[in-house]
């Protein structure tokens, strides 16, 4: 950690200044977080190709609710860095880990949306819940996406050839038709919403080409099963019934069987984007979970 991370941390460690900042991981890395609010903490993990930023409508709720609220960009994602290694679940879940430790984190929520879903899992299933009190999965990719004979209600890897596809031949164009499926903007009757496409555009760009594609595989392809099956603290799957990117029945449905302490919560007609669609809803059902 460099010698500034280093002070920022353990400042924000002893309950005192929380601020914007960096932590270096063991690879030399330096991965953005935020900092914010005072009680118990609760760490947010976001989606692909987001960063922390797509946290914004939670992180506001639950530091006026007297929480800890932190958050980081992925390496590869947002305002961290971009490097070539490391661009795979398990350094993902280790960056998450050195974040937690080097804010000396304990009694914390984890929380992860879509690809975040897989990090929280990861993180659990590689450094255990010692630290951790509880998880919450939205929207989340485990326990594995693709189709397979051992996973034949996934979706069949010829969709995520396509995501990679998008990536490399035009990015920004890609995220900005993506984004009117991932929030539902599709259905009869809804209205695209400008600004949140272009927050979801602004968002997606400001992480580099090649992390963002070699994670497509890490989202898609990797099987989060064992994962799931170490979890051992009370987790809350939330999941929308309209989710066009991560659909229920073969994620958060199989998730909730698979967690030993899990509680499925399913939000009626909640796209992929509900974090910023259905913010109310998600807000209330985290703040009753973590007041449980």
């Amino acid at each position: 950690m460099t010698t500034a991370s280093t002070s920022s941390a353990s400042s924000a460690a002893q309950g005192g200044r929380h601020d914007n900042a960096f932590v270096a991981t063991r690879d030399g890395t330096r991965i953005f977080y935020k900092d914010w609010g005072q009680g118990r903490p609760v760490v947010f993990s976001h989606g692909w190709p987001l960063n922390a930023d797509a946290w914004d409508n939670q992180m506001l709720f639950l530091a006026q609710n007297g929480f800890r609220v932190i958050a980081h960009d992925r390496r590869g994602h947002g305002r961290s860095d971009q490097p070539s290694q490391g661009n795979d679940m398990d350094t993902y879940a280790d960056d998450l880990a050195a974040v937690i430790e080097a804010l000396d984190l304990k009694d914390a929520t984890l929380v992860g949306h879509s690809t975040g879903g897989g990090e929280v899992a990861r993180y659990i299933g590689r450094h255990g819940t010692s630290r951790i009190a509880a998880a919450v999965l939205i929207g989340a990719v485990p326990p594995i996406m693709v189709k397979s004979d051992k996973n034949p209600g996934g979706l069949p890897k010829d969709v995520f050839d396509g995501i990679r596809k998008g990536v490399a031949d035009n990015r920004s164009r890609f995220y900005q038709e993506l984004a009117i499926p991932f929030f539902g903007f599709n259905r009869p009757g809804a209205a695209p919403e400008k600004a949140t496409i272009d927050a979801f555009w602004a968002q997606g760009m400001a992480g580099g080409i090649l992390g963002q594609y070699l994670c497509i595989h890490e989202f898609s392809e990797v099987d989060y099963t064992p994962d799931l099956e170490k979890i051992d603290v009370p987790t809350l799957v939330l999941h929308g019934d309209d989710d066009q990117i991560v659909p229920i029945d073969n994620a958060g449905r199989l998730s909730a069987r698979i967690v030993k302490q899990a509680t499925l919560t399913v939000v009626e007609g909640g796209s992929h984007g509900m974090c910023v669609t259905h913010a109310d809803r998600i807000n209330a059902e985290l703040l009753a979970f973590l007041k449980r």
